[in-house]
């Protein structure tokens, strides 16, 4: 029997790399996965492959109220119940200097990993009992600050807050929250956030200066993020509540 035998894992930004591993992590171990993204494209692309019998697909807008409402019940009228939440969905937002930084940038970062993983666990929440788990995806950018990437390191440590203030209210309905802060990763979403490093750096290579940070010398591979999710979703994970999980190759050791 797997770790997650016929439980019913939400992934919201299921059609990114992490979100696609994760389910492949997940289902290795018997889960039964929703997918949730904002194109529905780009989801029956990361569902090609998967088990149609324990994988349903949902688009939709983490940061809207209806849209959150839909998801979640998409899995219970699916399934009848909810044991996962990964809020996994995320953008990179802009780059640059505090005077020039683009308010709407600011909104539309705060929207999707703030406001989607709250809308997500308002929810979700009152369909999970004992033995639930939400994960949220922070980053090693909600652990400290960088100049210029505003929007993103002040919605990651947003995050934390809302995992923190959550772990407390629902620890007594056996639930856990916590947050996984992942370093860089070999992915298109790190990549752009690279690319937009670049000029900060005189044009430089911003990958390669990663590289040198991190004591590993490499950025993760989405897996290896997916097995901290695997953990934290399980009962490998029964006593850990309220808590950040570093996953970053020693880049903030």
């Amino acid at each position: 029997m797997g770790l997650l035998e016929d439980r019913v894992c939400i992934i919201a930004g299921g059609a990114g790399s992490i979100g696609l591993a994760s389910a492949r992590a997940l289902l290795a171990e018997g889960a039964r996965v929703l997918l949730v993204d904002l194109n529905a494209g780009d989801l029956a692309t990361a569902a090609a492959g998967l088990d149609p019998d324990r994988v349903a697909v949902q688009a939709a807008d983490v940061g809207d109220v209806e849209q959150s409402i839909a998801y979640v019940s998409a899995a219970m009228a699916r399934w009848g119940r909810i044991d996962v939440l990964f809020c996994n969905a995320g953008n990179s937002g802009a780059i640059g200097g505090i005077e020039d930084y683009p308010v709407e940038a600011m909104d539309a970062t705060y929207r999707v990993h703030v406001r989607g993983a709250f809308l997500g666990c308002k929810y979700a929440l009152p369909h999970m009992g004992q033995g639930g788990s939400v994960i949220i995806n922070s980053s090693v950018a909600g652990l400290g600050g960088s100049p210029g990437v505003y929007a993103y390191c002040t919605a990651k440590h947003a995050q934390t807050g809302l995992m923190r203030s959550l772990a407390k209210e629902v620890a007594a309905r056996g639930i856990s929250v916590n947050t996984i802060h992942p370093g860089p990763v070999d992915n298109s979403f790190q990549t752009a956030i690279e690319d937009g490093f670049s000029p900060l750096i005189g044009g430089g290579d911003a990958t390669a200066l990663m590289n040198s940070m991190i004591p590993l010398g490499r950025h993760a591979a989405p897996e290896e993020i997916a097995r901290s999710v695997l953990y934290l979703a399980s009962d490998m994970s029964s006593f850990v509540t309220g808590s950040q999980l570093v996953v970053d190759g020693g880049f903030t050791a």
